[in-house]
């Protein structure tokens, strides 16, 4: 199909009327504008230029891209999203009520449940007999913040952590609550969070993915999809990727046995040309968007091999991010990882810890979870702050629901399950622009309603757009004759929380 390097001779009738078009004057003539803005680009080094700006001097060098944004002056350069799938039990770690030891064993009042939604596990019990938390709690920090015994490495750093007890939203069961938390609907086929932020604000590292996933490896527990860290309707340079432990990070990114990088070039030099005349012939964006993805891939060959390369950590790190740190895919280890993308400028890091659904047995399970978690979690923060990159870095843990007070099943002094609860949980954020050694909102005394400050997801999404200097409001997509937003038509920006 293609003769020499410079010139293609096309057997399709179709692209032969395109060829003719593609000589040297019209190539020159379409392309020198952008030859000449990528000189330019490179003289002003655009990767400085358009990436989030810091220092005394940021009001007056703020720099906005080709999108407007970003919107306002950011707080946040990068984030780390530690979703703790399958619901963690806001009543076993943070909202502490002593009032229900008292209450061990009595049904919940119809006036707190209130008719709301029950699953299909719970919906036909005969009772919903109150189960208090047999943990342990106590306070911590100057803040006086309430953690229970699960995370002792958490509790040395609730000083740095807003903790928000007040998180709300509408979804009951796993699929359409995660689905939820991370694309703003639903159902599937929305842009996931990091898909947006790639999409409006660019990469601050040609080498590597705007947005990358990490998932701990041989966890049970709800499925993850991969449209979770999809880019939906945007172009597809912006969908997450997500690395894997094991000799191949990213799947089918190695070269073929006996095939070499300059063979890897050549054939995506030709490969580009092709693309070239087809872009010319049809306008897709996709076709763009599949050539970016292929010379991004190219230039990970090289770079992910290195950032995934943990030998080089020293023992203290190591020891501060626990044992599990040093075999890879677990928890720790991909917080360790983590961390070490984030500083090589890859702006969106999500890290997914299955195994959160404790219908039974809930002490033990949840138990299992904070040990699997708990240490790694705070090392992150710590190694973040000591780094001086935690000013810059937003960090978010939690999952898509909370917990009943109620038991599901069968109820002892020291076992009890508790079904899904979407009406009041807890999550916390850190970092970048968030106010520190903070507890927001509240929660009534069987941690079943909020009844102060209430956070819905949208709002949460609201803030955490916030932070990277957008607004949610104007943020948007056109696709299919509609605009389309992150926070869809809801969202109000948690203000009280930030600094």
């Amino acid at each position: 199909m293609c003769s020499g390097h410079d010139t293609l001779r096309s057997d399709n009738k179709d692209l032969q009327e395109v060829e003719k078009q593609w000589d040297r004057r019209n190539f020159l003539t379409k392309t020198s504008l952008g030859i000449g803005a990528l000189a330019f680009g490179s003289l002003l080094k655009a990767e400085k230029a358009f990436s989030n700006p810091t220092g005394p001097d940021a009001v007056q060098n703020f720099v906005k891209n080709k999108l407007g944004l970003p919107h306002h002056l950011p707080k946040a350069k990068r984030i780390v999203y530690l979703f703790q799938s399958g619901g963690p039990s806001q009543l076993d770690m943070f909202d502490y009520k002593p009032k229900l030891k008292d209450m061990f064993g009595q049904d919940l009042p119809p006036s707190v449940r209130q008719g709301q939604r029950l699953t299909g596990m719970s919906a036909q019990q005969s009772s919903f007999p109150i189960a208090p938390s047999i943990m342990d709690f106590k306070q911590y920090g100057e803040s006086g913040s309430w953690v229970s015994e699960l995370m002792p490495h958490t509790s040395k750093v609730v000083d740095d952590i807003c903790i928000i007890k007040s998180m709300q939203t509408d979804q009951i069961n796993h699929d359409p609550a995660i689905t939820f938390m991370q694309t703003g609907n639903q159902l599937p086929g929305r842009p996931s969070i990091g898909s947006w932020l790639s999409y409006g604000l660019g990469s601050d590292n040609e080498n590597l993915p705007t947005f990358i996933t990490l998932v701990t490896k041989g966890q049970g527990g709800q499925p993850l999809y991969s449209r979770l860290w999809g880019n939906g309707f945007l172009p597809t340079e912006h969908q997450g990727v997500q690395f894997r432990s094991g000799k191949d990070p990213v799947l089918y990114l190695s070269d073929p046995e006996n095939y070499d990088g300059n063979d890897r070039r050549t054939m995506l030099d030709y490969l580009s040309k092709l693309n070239g005349v087809q872009n010319d012939a049809y306008g897709d964006p996709e076709i763009l968007a599949r050539m970016k993805q292929y010379e991004m891939a190219f230039r990970m060959q090289t770079s992910v091999p290195e950032v995934t390369d943990l030998s080089d950590e020293p023992d203290h790190i190591f020891d501060m991010y626990g044992k599990d740190s040093r075999d890879p895919g677990t928890y720790a280890a991909n917080c360790l990882m983590a961390r070490k993308l984030l500083e090589k400028g890859v702006k969106f890091v999500q890290l997914y810890h299955q195994g959160w659904d404790q219908h039974i047995a809930c002490p033990g399970g949840v138990r299992n979870k904070c040990k699997q978690t708990d240490q790694g979690t705070a090392a992150l923060l710590q190694d973040l702050k000591q780094r001086g990159m935690l000013e810059d870095t937003l960090v978010v843990w939690g999952g898509e629901f909370g917990r009943t007070v109620y038991s599901q099943g069968q109820l002892t002094d020291t076992n009890y399950g508790r079904d899904h609860h979407p009406k009041a949980f807890t999550m916390w954020m850190a970092g970048a622009g968030v106010k520190k050694g903070m507890t927001y909102g509240e929660t009534d005394d069987f941690s079943y309603n909020v009844t102060e400050n209430p956070v819905h997801v949208h709002d949460f999404h609201a803030t955490l757009l916030h932070l990277f200097g957008v607004d949610h409001e104007r943020l948007t997509f056109k696709h299919q004759g509609r605009r389309f937003r992150l926070t869809d038509v809801h969202g109000h920006v948690v203000k009280d929380i930030l600094t």
